[in-house]
């Protein structure tokens, strides 16, 4: 599926993308818990357009820029007016670092 095809609500939906800037990591308490968790956003783009991706906990330490990611069985929301793609809890998120990167 292309970025520009994404829309709020779809589910089970399969997307790559560079990621081409990142976020700052911020940290917000859990809605149900005293629990905090860390939280950042990257932009990732194709093709045909980009989207916002939000990061939580060891997924964030995973992305940085120029990787490529790949995230299936994701769902789209909006935050803010905006479209944002998340992995959710039964998605998975891949990276695959570029070329010459330890």
């Amino acid at each position: 599926m292309k970025i520009r095809d994404l829309r709020n609500g779809m589910k089970q939906v399969y997307v790559e993308g560079k990621v081409i800037e990142k976020s700052e990591t911020r940290e917000v308490l859990a809605r149900f818990s005293d629990t905090v968790h860390r939280v950042a956003t990257v932009v990732i783009a194709d093709e045909t357009g980009k989207v916002k991706l939000t990061l939580w906990n060891d997924q964030i330490s995973q992305v940085e820029v120029n990787d490529l990611v790949k995230v299936e069985k994701g769902y789209v929301s909006s935050f803010r007016g905006e479209i944002q793609l998340n992995v959710g809890k039964y998605g998975k998120l891949t990276v695959e670092k570029p070329a010459g990167h330890l």
